[in-house]
């Protein structure tokens, strides 16, 4: 279980969210989230339309990689991101993500980020198998508001939303 804050997600369905930020091709082996951030930190103030205080670290795995037969070496697209009202401006080097409405689990995560591979097996070997969820197609991100106070402290928050559907029967 990890720091999640519940073993129970609260099962939300999210609007379209445009995106703008910095999106990076990295592996579970290669992946440096902390410089990533400062990087897109640094370079937030060009970013027009921001929504304020709605920041998205998002993963988007595609059709081929498997949580089942998991792979640190297999790719995946990681952004470090804030929503916008609208995506007419976009500085160079960044690039604009949809996220596109749907089904999501919630789960409320307090703690340190080296710490956080502990929750995701809970949630993808004990929840969801158990639930009547399926993973869906669709990018996986945490929500960054004013309770994330860093990846060292202890005390920070944040939210995990894994996209998921009814499973087939």
């Amino acid at each position: 279980m990890g720091n999640l804050v519940s073993v129970t997600p609260e099962i939300k369905e999210l609007e379209p969210k445009i995106l703008v930020g910095i999106k990076k091709e990295v592996s579970v082996l290669t992946m440096d989230n902390v410089t990533h951030w400062k990087n897109f930190v640094s370079r937030k103030d060009e970013i027009v339309n921001q929504i304020k205080g709605e920041y998205y670290s998002v993963q988007d795995y595609g059709k081929e990689y498997s949580f089942v037969n998991f792979n640190p070496a297999a790719t995946f697209n990681k952004w470090a991101a804030i929503a916008v009202t609208n995506a007419e401006q976009v500085p160079n080097g960044m690039q604009v993500l949809e996220l596109k409405g749907g089904l999501y689990a919630v789960f409320l995560y307090q703690g340190m980020a080296k710490d956080f591979s502990t929750a995701f097996q809970y949630i993808f070997t004990e929840w969801l198998p158990k639930t009547g969820y399926q993973l869906d197609q669709r990018p996986h991100f945490e929500f960054l508001d004013d309770r994330y106070l860093g990846a060292a402290n202890p005390d920070s928050v944040e939210e995990i939303w894994i996209p998921i559907k009814n499973k087939k029967h």
